[in-house]
C-alpha cells in the first residue's frame, strides 16, 4: 500500500504543479480545465465557507488567470448548476461520508461510474462538483498533498476520457453554449452523482 501511494505521489508531481506552485500544461483544453476547476473551487468555497479563502496561486495557478472572460463564463455556468446540486440532501449525505484519506479510491470508482454510459454536460458538471467536494474536505482537514493529487486525477480524466468529446463540442465554451437548459443539466448531474456514490459504496 505504501509503495502504491509513493508511486501515485511521484506521478502527481510529474504531471501537476505543487499546491502553491504553477501548473505546466501544454494542451489548451486541459489547461483550461485546470483553470476552470480552480475558479470553481474558489467561487464555490466563497459561498460554502466564506471564512476560508484560497487563491489561484494556492491551487497551482496564475494570479490573473480567472480574469479570462471565457473562463468566467464557464465557471458561472458550473456555479449555477452546483447551487442545485447542493440542495440534494442525499448527495450531500453521501459526500459527507467520504474520508479525506480515501479520496483516490472514491474519485476513480465514482468517475468510472459517472461516464460508464457515455458523456454529457451533466456528467461533466458532476465531475467538477466531485473534485471540488474532495478538495474542500482536504482543505478543511489540512491535507494539502491530497489537493494536489485530486487536481492530477481530475486532469487525467480530462485527458483520457473526456478530451475527444470536448474537442467535438468546440472546447469548454462550446460545451456550455450547447446546453442552455441548466436546470435539466443540474438534475442529470445530481442523479448520476448519487448513482455513482451508491455504486462506490456497493463495490468498496
Amino acid at each position: 500500500m505504501a509503495d502504491s501511494r509513493e508511486e501515485e505521489r511521484k506521478r502527481t508531481e510529474e504531471s501537476q504543479g505543487a499546491v502553491g506552485g504553477e501548473d505546466v500544461i501544454d494542451d489548451p483544453i486541459v489547461a483550461q480545465a485546470a483553470v476552470v476547476l480552480r475558479g470553481y473551487v474558489i467561487e464555490r468555497l466563497g459561498t460554502d465557507d466564506p471564512a476560508r479563502c484560497v487563491s489561484s496561486e494556492d491551487l497551482g495557478g496564475r494570479p490573473d488567470e480567472q480574469q479570462d472572460p471565457q473562463i468566467k463564463e464557464v465557471v458561472q455556468h458550473l456555479l449555477k448548476i452546483s447551487d442545485e446540486l447542493n440542495k440534494n440532501v442525499e448527495l450531500q449525505r453521501l459526500i459527507n461520508q467520504v474520508q479525506a484519506d480515501c479520496a483516490y479510491e472514491v474519485f476513480m470508482k465514482v468517475v468510472r461510474s459517472l461516464f460508464a454510459e457515455g458523456i454529457n454536460f451533466g456528467r461533466v458538471v458532476a465531475l467538477f462538483h466531485l473534485a471540488y467536494k474532495l478538495i474542500y474536505k482536504a482543505l478543511t482537514s489540512n491535507h494539502l498533498d491530497t489537493i494536489r493529487m485530486i487536481f492530477s486525477w481530475f486532469l487525467q480524466v480530462i485527458r483520457e476520457q473526456l478530451y475527444t468529446w470536448l474537442v467535438q463540442q468546440g472546447g469548454w465554451v462550446g460545451v456550455i453554449s450547447g446546453f442552455p437548459r441548466w436546470r435539466t443539466v443540474a438534475i442529470v448531474a445530481s442523479v448520476v452523482l448519487v448513482t455513482a456514490f451508491v455504486y462506490y459504496r456497493k463495490t468498496r
